[in-house]
Parts: structure tokens; sequence; C-alpha cells
């Protein structure tokens, strides 16, 4: 075990040094439930703890502070916190950014939210919610830093001008490799922010370091930054799955295993998974390297499908089939979309509904910054190195401008 592992919130409350600067100021506090210290002590009582860190506010993004809100636009409210005295500002219910009085609450924001590496976890957009309003207000936003448990590989297309949404905070792309740290320094350049800005940074974190490959797997224990993110594997793959939110079929809400495996109960998910060997085969092999993908079937409880029988697909990215540098999720759900279509001309894949307070656009469309992954989808004609030619691109021209912003 690396004992020198420590993330930012532990390193704060290790060194008094780094706290000064703390001292005589209202302090506030964004988490939600996994932000916690190596023994599992939650941030905001860690911090409560200090005799010389004065809390006077706390905010929860979507799901809550508590991370009990299970789905897109189910709200959480404001509380007054019954232990602390302090109130709790949700940033996910009557407003997604802070309002003038919830900034006037506080001189210091402490940022601890545990990310997932990906662009549509909306985390990263209330981040830059915050940046902003600090800018505007002249406050102080510092980020306690912690691993991006997908680690450093970059996958997926760029969002696209004028595809700015909750879920699609600027231009990178779906799998966007940085630390909720290096993301701050990001936006701050590419918004061009005059914010007072620091990150606490992890020390003895190694981005890709075997066996977690971002994870410090079994040397810190995960904890669901949000209700349907239960453990390492859905971290990696949800840079594919989480697309099925802006499909008919079922990412696994409503089972042990959500957002790992997909299905619906009138396809032969059998014949979806040939037809993406034979598409695969033919022109890209290797998007599907990296995993192993398993014929299952399962019976969600709520949400899509529940108490039906769903013929599916689960995705394994964990111990022997997972190669951190080849598996590419949102490849792979992108082929089983593409299957799919090819099985099923007419099957309604696409999803028509309100998604994370938008109502004019398709949901698939605002998770991927535009259009063009569900035209690639829908049109008979494309393939694979088609999607690949308009990806390819955005991926490299990510990874040279994100170098500039790597603080591991």
């Amino acid at each position: 075990m690396n004992r020198s592992l420590q993330f930012g919130i532990d390193r704060l409350l290790a060194d008094a040094e780094l706290r000064r600067p703390l001292a005589g100021r209202r302090v506030a506090l964004l988490a939600h439930p996994a932000s916690v210290t190596a023994d599992l002590t939650h941030s905001l009582d860690a911090l409560a703890a200090l005799p010389d860190i004065a809390l006077s506010a706390a905010f929860g993004p979507q799901h809550g502070l508590r991370g009990d809100k299970q789905d897109n636009m189910v709200e959480s409210p404001d509380f007054l916190d019954p232990q602390l005295g302090i109130p709790i500002f949700s940033l996910y219910g009557e407003v997604r950014r802070p309002t003038d009085a919830m900034m006037d609450s506080f001189d210091i924001l402490l940022v601890d939210l545990q990310d997932l590496g990906c662009r549509i976890y909306t985390f990263i957009t209330t981040l830059r919610y915050v940046l902003e309003a600090a800018a505007k207000h002249g406050k102080s936003i510092w980020v306690l830093d912690r691993p991006n448990p997908a680690g450093r590989p970059v996958e997926g297309l760029t969002l696209r001008d004028g595809w700015e949404s909750f879920v699609g905070a600027g231009p990178m792309p779906m799998r966007h490799g940085l630390t909720m740290g290096e993301l701050g320094h990001w936006f701050i350049a590419t918004l061009k922010l005059d914010v007072d800005f620091q990150v606490i940074e992890m020390q003895g974190w190694q981005a890709d370091a075997a066996p977690g490959y971002g994870w410090p797997l079994g040397e810190r224990t995960w904890i669901n930054p949000s209700p349907n993110a239960p453990n390492l594997w859905m971290a990696r793959a949800y840079a594919g799955t989480v697309m099925l939110e802006g499909a008919t079929l079922s990412e696994g809400r409503g089972t042990t295993r959500p957002l790992e495996l997909f299905g619906a109960p009138d396809i032969d998910a059998r014949a979806v998974l040939a037809e993406m060997n034979v598409f695969a085969r033919n022109s890209a092999p290797h998007w599907l390297n990296g995993c192993k993908l398993r014929e299952c079937w399962f019976e969600p409880t709520f949400h899509k499908h529940a108490g039906k029988l769903n013929h599916g697909i689960q995705i394994h990215c964990e111990g022997p089939y997972y190669d951190h540098a080849a598996f590419k999720p949102w490849r792979i759900q992108a082929l089983a979309f593409k299957a799919i279509r090819r099985l099923y001309p007419d099957y309604p894949l696409w999803r028509d509904f309100a998604y994370e307070y938008e109502h004019d656009r398709l949901a698939i469309d605002l998770i991927n910054g535009s259009p063009l992954l569900r035209e690639w989808v829908d049109d008979p004609a494309s393939q694979a190195v088609d999607l690949d030619r308009q990806t390819c691109p955005d991926e490299a021209a990510w990874k040279e401008q994100s170098l500039a912003f790597l603080l591991y």
C-alpha cells in the first residue's frame, strides 16, 4: 500500500500551514457523499472539527450533499444542517448557478467532489458555474483534488459550438482525462476568468498506475459519488454507457450493475453482439479491445423497462479482460447502437424527453455535444472509419491542449 497517498482533503487536514490562509475567513464546502477522508469521515465533519476553520455554509451538487436523489431533474432542497447549524444550499434545485445570496455566505469555497472523468458528469459543470460566480463576486475557490478514476485516456467527439448545456460544460471530448483541479485551471484559461483559485494537489497519486489505472484500487475505499456510480468498473465504462440515457434501451438503472450493462425486452442481444463483432471486424477491430462483452438477462426494479425481462450485454472492464490503454467505452457503445440500427432499421432507438432542463434538443445530442454521433448511427452507409475520421482529430487536439494543465 502506498501510505504516502493523500487526496487534497487529507493534505489540508494534516497541514496547518496549508490552512493558514483560511484563518479568519468564512469557509464553505461543496461536497457530496464521496467527499470523505482516508478514514471515511465526511469532509464536512472533518473540517467542522478543526478549531482554525469557521464553516459558514455548504453546497450540494446534483443528487445532493447526501446523494439521495436518484435521477435526471430530481431536485434537492436547501436545508439547515441540524448538527452544524449552517445552511446547506442546493446547486441542483431551484437554481444550478449559485445566487448572490449564496455567494454572500462565504469568503472561500472549498470544492471537494469526486468526479468520474466524463464531460457529461455534471459536477464539472457545477465547478464551472462556481468559478464564474466567484470571479463576479470576488470570492476564492480552492479545489481539494481527487483522482480521475478513468485515468488519462481521452475519447470521444469534442462538444461543438452552441451545444453547451448542464451536461456539456465546454469544448472537451467525452472522456477528458483530467482531475477536477486540472479542469479548474482549464476553465479559467478557456473562459478567461479573473478569479482567486488554487488547487490543493494530491500527494502520491499516479494517474496510470496498475491495478486501478486512475483509482488507487486496494488503497482507498470507493464511495458512490452519485447513486448509480457503485464501483470503479462503472466509472471506466461510463463515457460510453452514459449515452444510454439518451436511448430507449435500459442502462441498468434498477439493477445492481447500472451503467455497466444495457438491453431491452424487444432486442436479441446475442444477435446484437454478433453484429457488433462483424461490423468491427470489417473496419475497426480495435474498438472491441480492452474488455469482454457478455450476453446477459436482467429485470430492472425501476426506471426504463421496469418489471420486464431485458436481453442485454454487460461490459466487463475488470480483471484479466481489462486493458487500460486499449479500452474504448465510447466507441463500444456507439458500436452497439450501430449494430441495433443495422439489425432493426426502424427501432425507436432515441429517447425524446426533457433532459437536464433541455426540452427542444434530443438527449443523445446533448450528451454528445452535437448530432454527429446520432447521425453516424442512423446513416446506413456509414462505417467505423467515418466516425474515427471525425473523432480522432478531436482527441489528438485535446491531448495536446490539455498537456498545459496536467498537475501530475
